[in-house]
């Protein structure tokens, strides 16, 4: 793994820690704002909010996804609910398309990148290989998430519980804490336009702390305006950065419904 700069503290599920560098379509009734990309201040640090559902920190050179479920489909199989089990090739091809446009130094998987324990068993050899040409050269870390608590050492990278990088931190689920960068919630907006409703999913956050949404084909949802959030985003100022069909849009979360 190629070595990182200091000052990025990765905190190993191994109860030790890794010092950085010691290792190798909406109306403008509803839209606040409607952007290609959407600059996100978490804690006084601007980083980019792809239209993928990735964020993007140009300083850093550091790119964030959460919650891919990868195999989500082989494992709904197991029990007996057939999906078109073409969920990881989907979902790997979009973040080798985010990967190609921003040519991160590090990429930060913020949890539940597998739907199960076993799901990085169930992956193909195709599918092993695009993970590790998108690995290559560049710092790699995976924080465990709920669905995936154990990852084994074997798919490149670093498994970590949380990751720190200046006044930032990122984990899988988010605690409400200033500078907090999480996933777990899977957010999502819902409005009316046009006269008809419309999900999609978003990033959350009040320019403290930020949820990001599922970047995996199959993930589902969690309304923003559901208790969980307002657990977490205790200030006035909650903004959905709602993924559109081309653009991002910036909306109160006060008008999601």
């Amino acid at each position: 793994m190629p070595g990182v700069v200091p000052g990025i503290h990765v905190f190993l599920c191994v109860a030790t820690t890794w010092m950085a560098g010691t290792s190798p379509a909406m109306t403008e009734s509803v839209a606040l704002s409607v952007v290609t990309n959407s600059v996100l201040d978490v804690a006084g640090v601007s980083l980019l909010a792809d239209l993928s559902g990735a964020l993007f920190w140009q300083e850093q050179r550091l790119l964030v996804v959460s919650d891919l479920h990868l195999e989500k489909g082989s494992s709904f199989a197991t029990r007996g609910v057939l999906l078109p089990p073409y969920d990881t090739v989907a979902t790997l091809s979009r973040l080798a398309a985010v990967i190609a446009c921003h040519d991160p130094r590090m990429v930060i998987a913020l949890g539940d990148s597998f739907h199960d324990r076993d799901a990085h068993e169930r992956l193909s050899a195709p599918d092993r290989d695009a993970l590790s040409a998108m690995q290559a050269r560049r710092d790699w870390i995976w924080i465990a998430g709920n669905h995936d608590p154990a990852l084994p050492s074997d798919l490149g990278g670093v498994v970590a519980s949380e990751v720190a990088i200046g006044s930032i931190m990122f984990r899988h689920e988010p605690t409400g804490a200033s500078g907090e960068i999480a996933g777990h919630l899977h957010p999502k907006a819902r409005i009316a336009t046009r006269g008809r409703a419309m999900e999609r999913r978003c990033f959350a956050c009040d320019g403290e702390r930020a949820v990001m949404p599922a970047f995996g084909a199959y993930a589902g949802g969690l309304s923003i305006r559901d208790p969980a959030f307002t657990r977490i985003f205790r200030n006035p100022g909650l903004m959905a950065h709602v993924l559109g069909d081309n653009k991002l849009h910036a909306i109160s979360a006060a008008r999601c419904y």
